[in-house]
């Protein structure tokens, strides 16, 4: 099972729901990109992760072009502005999926805020990736 999770950044949503599907089965080939990649992996993405014993500090965003010679059976998008890029990926692809998320970086506020507004994602990411799982992946 190949799959490509698709963001902007490529720095926040697409890193943890990543490192969540690699924590659900260690025999998916999971990786993400973005369509304008950032610089490094938000620390507090990692930092939120690292809360569910889940280490993506080794993550680096990569751009999209370098898998548009793969093939997978799944491209996710996980948020608006990589959906409406996603149609100029042309690496094959079974199955094109949209599971939107708020950009946790944007939050703006304390520094309690802003790590409140990085776990709601987070938890988000976690369930609505725990369910495409079982209904996509243990269910076939």
């Amino acid at each position: 099972m190949n799959i490509l999770v698709l963001c902007t950044g490529n720095s926040c949503r697409s890193q943890m729901a990543e490192g969540f599907l690699k924590s659900f089965d260690k025999d998916m080939n999971v990786v993400s990109a973005g369509t304008e990649p950032s610089g490094e992996v938000h620390p507090k993405a990692i930092q939120v992760m690292n809360e569910e014993g889940i280490d993506i500090s080794g993550g680096k965003p990569k751009p999209v072009d370098d898998f548009l010679n793969d093939s997978f059976d799944y491209v996710i998008t996980v948020c608006g502005g990589a959906k409406e890029s996603c149609p100029v990926f042309m690496g094959k692809v079974k199955h094109r999926i949209h599971i939107g998320f708020d950009d946790p970086a944007d939050a703006k506020g304390t520094e309690e805020h802003i790590l409140s507004e990085f776990r709601r994602i987070r938890d988000e990411i976690k369930r609505d990736f725990s369910d495409f799982y079982k209904e996509n992946i243990l269910c076939k």
